[in-house]
C-alpha cells in the first residue's frame, strides 16, 4: 500500500504512469503506484469493491511457552491453524517461513522489538486463543508501504496492531464489558496502537476472525486482505474487498496532524477509514472446511480460483478430502483429525494445515515475481490501462493464515 501526501494531478482518464507511479487521492485526485497501493486524502466519491478480485471463479504467533494447560471445556469443534510468510524482499522458505499455532501457548505483551517479529514484511497476522474459552481469534493486517516516504516504519503500525489484538483476545473474553466481537476486537486493536504512543504514525487494511468451538466463524474485513471458505473441492464463501478507487482500499490509519494540514493546503480533508467501516460476516463452518486468510499480496497474484486448487490437491494428496462412496462427489477423509494433530510433537513434522499454507505461499511468491504470468491484479490493470502494457506478477509482501476444520467425534 502507499500513502503520499505530496504531489497532486487532476486525472479524468489515467496517464500512462499511472500504475508505475505513487498514488493517493486529494481533493482533486492526487495521482500514485499501483505497485504500492494508495492512501486518500479527498472527500471524491468512489465504489467500495473491487470486483476484479471478488468472484470466486475467475510472524510466529505471538507467544511464549506455558507448560499450564488451560481448563477449557471440551469443544464440538477445533482448528488447526498455521501461517505462511514472506517479504517482498526475500526468497520464500518453506521451513523457516511457517508457523504454527498451539493453543497451549502463552501471548507476550505488545510491542515487540522488530527482530522478534516474523519475517513477513509490512504484512502481520496473529492467532491468539479467546481467554477463558475454547474460541480462537485471528486476523491480517497489511501495513501501508508509502509511509516510508515521510520516515515511517510501516511494519510498526501492523504488527503493533496484530500483537494488540493478540493480547486483549488472550487476556480477556471481553471488551469494554461487551462480548468479543470481530470488529469490537479490531477497534481495540486500533485504539491501542493510536493511544500508545510507540507508533507516530502508519496504516493498514485488516482481516480479523473469530472461530467458536460450536462451529461459527465471524469475520470483519476491511480493505483488500480478505478470506476465503472452502468446502470439499468448491469456494463456499469469500469476502468481498473495500476500495475507494482502483488500488485504493481502505485502510485504518493513524496520522500526525502535521501531514493533515498539508493535506488541506491542497483543498482536501484527510480521507480515514475506522473499524466501523469494516465489513462483517458470520459463517457457519463444517467438518473439512478450509478457510485462508490472506493479504493482498496473495488475492493481486491469485485468485480464489487458484487458492482452491493448491488447497485442494494438499487435501486430495494428504486423504483429507477423498471420493465419495458411489460416485457422490468428494467427501471428508476420516483421519482428518489425525492429519491435523500430527508436527505437534518434538519430531515437528508438517501437519496438514502447514503443508497447505506452503503451497499457497509459495505459488503466490512465485506468481508475484513472474514476468509471464497474469495474476487477478495484472489482468485488471490490462482492462482498465491497456496502454500500460502490464504483464506478470505484483511484488509484495505474503502472508496468509490457513484454518482446517475439524469437529469432533468425525
Amino acid at each position: 500500500m502507499a500513502f503520499s501526501a505530496r504531489g497532486f494531478a487532476l486525472a479524468a482518464h489515467a496517464p500512462k504512469s499511472l500504475v508505475r507511479s505513487k498514488r493517493s487521492i486529494c481533493a482533486s485526485a492526487i495521482i500514485g503506484s499501483t505497485r504500492n497501493r494508495s492512501s486518500l486524502s479527498a472527500t471524491t466519491s468512489f465504489s467500495r469493491r473491487a470486483p476484479w478480485r471478488q468472484n470466486p471463479t475467475c510472524p510466529t504467533p505471538f507467544r511464549q511457552f506455558s507448560t499450564t494447560k488451560p481448563f477449557y471445556s471440551t469443544p464440538k469443534f477445533t482448528y488447526g491453524i498455521s501461517a505462511s510468510y514472506c517479504s517482498k524482499e526475500n526468497h520464500y522458505d518453506p521451513v523457516k517461513n511457517v508457523s504454527q499455532f498451539n493453543s497451549y501457548n502463552a501471548i507476550a505483551a505488545p510491542l515487540k522489538p522488530p527482530q522478534q517479529r516474523p519475517a513477513s514484511g509490512q504484512d502481520s497476522f496473529f492467532v491468539a486463543p479467546i481467554s477463558q474459552t475454547s474460541d480462537i481469534a485471528l486476523g491480517i493486517a497489511d501495513g501501508v508501504g508509502g509511509w516510508i516516504d515521510s520516515g515511517v516504519d510501516p511494519s510498526d503500525f501492523s504488527h503493533g496492531f496484530c500483537e494488540y489484538m493478540a493480547y486483549t483476545a488472550y487476556t480477556s473474553d471481553t471488551i469494554d464489558s461487551a462480548p468479543i466481537s470481530a470488529r469490537r476486537l479490531m477497534q481495540k486493536g486500533y485504539d491501542l496502537i493510536c493511544e500508545s504512543g510507540k507508533v507516530r504514525a502508519g496504516g493498514s487494511t485488516a482481516c480479523i476472525g473469530l472461530l467458536s468451538s460450536s462451529g461459527s466463524m465471524e469475520v470483519a474485513n476491511l480493505g483488500d486482505s480478505g478470506f476465503v471458505q472452502l468446502r470439499l473441492n468448491a469456494v463456499h464463501t469469500a469476502s468481498e474487498f473495500q476500495t475507494h478507487a482502483f488500488n485504493t482500499p481502505y485502510q485504518l490509519s493513524l496520522v500526525p496532524e502535521s501531514i493533515i494540514k498539508q493535506a488541506r493546503k491542497f483543498g482536501g480533508e484527510q480521507l480515514m477509514d475506522f473499524p466501523a467501516d469494516a465489513d462483517v460476516m458470520g459463517c457457519e463452518l463444517r467438518h473439512g472446511d478450509v478457510v485462508v486468510f490472506a493479504s493482498d499480496g496473495v488475492w493481486d497474484n491469485l485468485s480464489s480460483g487458484d487458492v482452491l486448487r493448491i488447497v485442494s490437491r494438499g487435501m486430495r494428496e494428504h486423504g483429507a478430502w477423498v471420493n465419495g462412496d458411489e460416485g457422490e462427489g468428494i467427501a471428508v477423509g476420516e483421519g482428518l483429525s489425525g492429519l491435523v494433530e500430527k508436527g505437534e510433537g518434538e519430531e515437528d513434522v508438517m501437519n496438514l494445515q502447514s503443508a497447505l499454507a506452503v503451497g499457497i505461499a509459495a505459488e503466490a511468491k512465485a506468481a508475484s515475481v513472474s514476468l509471464r504470468r497474469d495474476g487477478p491484479f495484472a489482468r485488471e490493470v490490462q482492462r482498465r490501462y491497456p496502454e500500460e502494457d502490464w504483464r506478470g506478477g505484483k511484488a509484495d509482501d505474503i502472508c496468509l493464515v490457513v484454518v482446517v476444520v475439524v469437529e469432533e467425534g468425525k
